[in-house]
């Protein structure tokens, strides 16, 4: 039946930066219905099943507010990927549909979201300068406390700074681990950990 379809929906948390899919069926959501948060709790999807129409207010990871976007109740249960964009950006910032077409798409928009990135660190222009500068100094601290390690037991690490974050490779086996560089709380969490390891890569 259409109305135990599973749906799966995406987006990426603009607080702590990390990707979200939820996996929801439809009986579910109209029984509940309601906020999906992201596991940090600091943002969600809320939908609203409203007879033959849906609408998500959705958050943007690209202008750090929320999209309120409507669509059918058919396109909603049975399109194998909705894709709703930002009218800012003209990037995606939600995904509602089939595990693996969404899961795709969200793996496409994670590469574009690296290079944008990854750009901008290269030209030195960041979210929020102070909050960049504030986690640099605090991972220096960490690292000359010896307090970055990778789970394959290496203790060198090399960094990258990208616009609203920094990653921390492992020297050995490019484990990889993104520090989120964007708002207040990230200085705050990084702050509250005396140690970061990076998960490292298993050998094929």
């Amino acid at each position: 039946m259409v109305e135990d379809a599973k749906r799966s929906i995406a987006f990426i948390c603009p607080v702590c930066r990390q990707p979200v899919i939820l996996e929801r069926t439809a009986f579910q959501l109209a029984a509940s219905g309601g906020r999906l948060p992201c596991p940090c709790g600091k943002s969600g999807v809320d939908i609203a099943l409203m007879g033959h129409q849906v609408r998500l207010t959705v958050p943007c990871l690209f202008c750090e507010r929320e999209h309120t976007v409507t669509c059918s109740m058919s396109a909603f249960l049975k399109e194998k990927t909705l894709a709703f964009s930002c009218a800012n950006s003209g990037l995606d910032c939600c995904y509602v549909g089939e595990e693996e077409p969404v899961f795709a798409a969200m793996r496409r928009l994670e590469e574009t979201v690296d290079t944008l990135e990854s750009e901008a660190g290269a030209q030195g222009t960041f979210l929020n300068d102070m909050v960049m500068e504030e986690i640099l100094e605090e991972l220096r601290d960490i690292g000359l406390r010896d307090g970055i390690s990778c789970t394959c037991g290496c203790r060198s690490w090399k960094l990258k700074i990208n616009y609203s974050s920094v990653e921390l490779f492992c020297a050995q086996c490019d484990g990889a681990l993104k520090i989120p560089a964007a708002t207040l709380s990230d200085i705050e969490d990084l702050c509250c950990k005396p140690i970061l390891t990076i998960r490292g890569k298993k050998k094929k």
